[in-house]
């Protein structure tokens, strides 16, 4: 009896809402509903609700756009142009929808118009992560990485919260003589974005990275190259502090003493080594650095290892498992750490190139 009237309770509190409800608030609960939709992949029907939703509350802006968005996965782009058009210069407006908007012209090959729309998009959302990477992939499309990465980096400085522009930059700096800013970059991105498919793909990167750029010519020679910046400049001179990146390889060759081969564990302790010089020779200060702040939080945890064998995992996934099996207290110490803790990072805490 008390569970059958506590249904009853609940039926006559839910229907006393509804007649409560006003239509904004009606209309709120058919635009949810309406995601969650859009989520299975049932456009059409979440498109009936959503317009419902927007006759109960036509002076919303997010149910056209979630319109648009349901346009633009039937691959309906006409659609979302002619739709968004009328919503951008709104005051509600917002830097998805210039995203959507620009996207949209993108695929129907009007490269112009969605560059258009991504500029005017940053004027009006300089602080834009999102932008600053759809405006990215345009020259990036082309292979001109010197202006995309540009941008990434500019997006990285405004959001650093936002994972994608560390994504892309890490893909292009790895790929470059400069590869010291694609570790840092993609370092970062792996503890944004922890667990997806692009993680598994930077981690992988990541390994490559170390062991194209730390190699042993001879038996008794190391060679360290990460960076093409082994010249001084007239402001290196005046701040009395060499280039980043001749001071990264100055560490990192310390940090590779008595090693002869590149794999996971010899770069755990590589990473650990070169973590304990950077702050020894007081790198730290000269070059404060958030995720090397970070790493030295994990350090003092006593998590470092753990840590190193997950971010290189996919560039020897048999080995890792390995390690894994021999270390399975120091894994879960790990995770359960790590959960909690994650890397900080907002407009006091950041890192992009140009600090340095």
């Amino acid at each position: 009896m008390k569970t059958i009237a506590a249904t009853l309770i609940f039926i006559a509190a839910f229907t006393f809402s509804c007649f409560a409800q006003t239509p904004k608030e009606t209309a709120h609960q058919k635009g949810v509903e309406a995601v969650k939709l859009e989520d299975a992949g049932k456009f059409d029907d979440a498109l009936k609700l959503l317009d419902e939703a927007q006759k109960l509350d036509p002076d919303n802006i997010v149910y056209p756009y979630e319109m648009g968005y349901c346009y633009y996965s039937q691959e309906h782009y006409q659609k979302v142009v002619d739709l968004l058009e009328k919503l951008k210069d709104r005051p509600d407006s917002f830097d998805r929808l210039y995203e959507l908007l620009g996207n949209s012209y993108d695929v129907l090959k009007q490269s112009d118009k969605a560059i258009a729309v991504y500029e005017d998009g940053l004027k009006k959302f300089p602080n834009s992560g999102v932008l600053y990477l759809e405006r990215g992939t345009m020259p990036l499309t082309r292979k001109n990485y010197s202006e995309a990465i540009k941008y990434f980096e500019k997006g990285i400085e405004v959001e650093p919260k936002f994972p994608s522009n560390y994504y892309w930059a890490a893909k292009i700096y790895c790929g470059s003589e400069s590869a010291v800013w694609g570790l840092l970059y993609g370092e970062i991105f792996m503890n944004i974005e922890r667990n997806s498919k692009r993680t598994g793909e930077i981690s992988k990167l990541l390994f490559d990275t170390y062991k194209k750029g730390i190699t042993f010519p001879s038996a008794d020679k190391t060679a360290i190259s990460f960076s093409k910046q082994n010249t001084m400049t007239v402001d290196d001179l005046n701040n009395k502090k060499l280039p980043y990146g001749i001071t990264y390889e100055m560490t990192m060759s310390l940090a590779t003493l008595g090693e002869r081969t590149i794999d996971l564990n010899s770069l755990d302790r590589i990473r650990q080594n070169f973590l304990k010089v950077y702050k020894e020779k007081g790198t730290d200060k000269t070059y404060p650095n958030v995720l090397f702040t970070y790493q030295d939080q994990i350090s003092q945890a006593n998590n470092m290892e753990a840590y190193d064998h997950w971010l290189l995992m996919m560039g020897d996934e048999a080995a890792f498992n390995t390690w894994k099996t021999a270390n399975q207290s120091k894994w879960e110490n790990f995770i359960k750490w790590y959960g909690p803790n994650p890397l900080q990072l907002d407009a006091q805490h950041r890192f992009h190139r140009n600090m340095f």
